[in-house]
């Protein structure tokens, strides 16, 4: 497709960077994951075995797993081929592989296809496992380099100094690194607990009590043989009992952790957006780049705006899915099958925004002087630690004395707040300690 027809600027403008997630949420990997879920349940079937099935020679299953494992582009379509008849999806890939079963002499067990299921047990594992493998392959890779990153950053500036602010005013001086420490620490803690929630399947019939199975075999344990399927062979937490579809409570957990992933990268962006205004950092120009159509001297702090803005179209359509997919009429309306097909959606808008919030952090140059400026020109934030220490020293009315000091318009500066405390009824000792406090040491642990 050319990008530049693209309805959706994740399979248009973004496509590069969206590419990595073709292989897990497009059409054909969706039906390409509906052959291996299918392929792979004939396999347990014959392993089981059942009766019907124990002529099957162990070294065929290596054909049967070539059919998904060499899918193509050329199958997706046939399959999409055989949907323009049957008008189901599904249906189609059990056609299709009947077609191959024929092709590889297994004519007599094709009507083992699909046996005793619905087509949830099908997709309710096979969408699962996609988003199991692209959260993986992609998504973990992704917020790992940036936290990667930004560990470095908080390495780096470990000791920079710097005016902090509360409620947008000046306020107790804080470090640098530290700052960026902290959003490490949150992004942690949210992929940790991203990493506890089981990706889970439905298995098990029409209506979610192997109904079929048992009519057929009474005498095995589908029940068993279902969570071994699912747990077993596909790596999923088999789900049960459930109505037709799976119950979606850990898919909406999924992404209400990826939605908190989200919401401290945009309280990020905000922030480093905010400090590049206020110019504690420049950015690295890049030859031939505009920043406005304008005014030639702007260098925009685009990376970050372009992820604020991706993550939270990410967010919206992750917080409904999360809202809706728990809730469907009775044993199964179909609302959930149309949503699902946009999970890839919001995770292309999350690996855009992962990417540009990179490519900011890697074009900061650290302007110290603004930094050191700022905290010079702001002495009135060493008024907590003398008043701290004077309450220590049980000196009277401490609090009130710093706040007539402070609390007017008049500039605070080094020289006055030495005057002050030499003014002060204390010994020399806490005289020396008070003035040995500025705002570029008064930075905490």
């Amino acid at each position: 497709m050319n990008p530049l027809q693209a309805i959706s600027p994740v399979d248009g403008r973004y496509q590069a960077q969206t590419k990595p997630l073709s292989p897990f949420f497009s059409e054909a990997a969706l039906i390409k994951y509906r052959v291996q879920v299918e392929i792979e349940y004939f396999i347990d079937l014959c392993r089981l075995p059942l009766p019907q099935l124990e002529t099957i020679a162990e070294n065929q299953f290596d054909d049967l797993r070539d059919i998904y494992r060499n899918f193509s582009a050329e199958d997706a379509q046939a399959i999409k081929e055989i949907e323009r008849t049957t008008n189901h999806d599904v249906k189609a890939v059990e056609y299709f592989l009947k077609q191959q079963f024929d092709r590889l002499g297994l004519t007599p067990y094709k009507e083992f296809i699909h046996f005793g299921l619905t087509s949830q047990d099908i997709n309710n594992t096979a969408i699962p496992l996609s988003l199991k493998e692209a959260v993986e392959a992609v998504y973990l890779p992704g917020i790992k380099q940036l936290i990667g990153k930004l560990t470095a950053l908080a390495e780096d500036w470990k000791d920079v100094p710097m005016l902090a602010r509360t409620h947008g005013q000046p306020a107790s001086p804080t470090r640098l690194g530290k700052e960026i420490q902290v959003f490490v620490e949150r992004l942690e803690e949210q992929v940790n607990l991203l990493k506890q929630v089981p990706f889970a399947a439905k298995f098990g019939g029409a209506t979610g009590n192997f109904n079929a199975h048992k009519v057929a075999f009474p005498q095995v344990d589908w029940k068993a043989f279902g969570t071994s399927f699912v747990e077993d062979t596909l790596g999923l937490k088999h789900s049960f009992p459930t109505t037709q579809i799976e119950h979606y409570d850990h898919l909406a957990a999924i992404f209400d952790a990826a939605k908190r992933i989200n919401t401290i990268l945009i309280d990020l962006d905000r922030d480093i957006w905010t400090y590049i205004s206020m110019d504690y950092f420049k950015q690295k120009i890049k030859e031939g780049e505009v920043g406005s159509s304008a005014m030639p001297h702007k260098v925009n702090p685009i990376d970050f705006e372009n992820s604020e803005g991706n993550l939270g179209i990410a967010n919206a359509i992750f917080e409904h899915l999360s809202s809706k997919l728990p809730l469907s009429r009775l044993q199964r309306d179909l609302t959930d099958s149309t949503v699902l097909r946009n999970i890839g959606v919001p995770i292309g808008h999350t690996m855009i925004g992962f990417a540009s919030t990179l490519k900011g952090l890697n074009k900061l140059l650290l302007n110290q002087d603004k930094i050191h400026q700022d905290l010079e020109a702001n002495w009135a934030v060493v008024a907590e630690a003398i008043q701290t220490i004077l309450r220590r020293e049980a000196y009277p009315n401490p609090y009130e004395a710093l706040k007539a000091l402070t609390r007017t318009n008049e500039a605070i500066t080094a020289q006055s707040i030495a005057q002050f405390i030499e003014e002060l009824e204390v010994s020399s000792e806490v005289k020396a300690e008070l003035k040995a406090i500025t705002p570029h040491n008064y930075t905490g642990i």
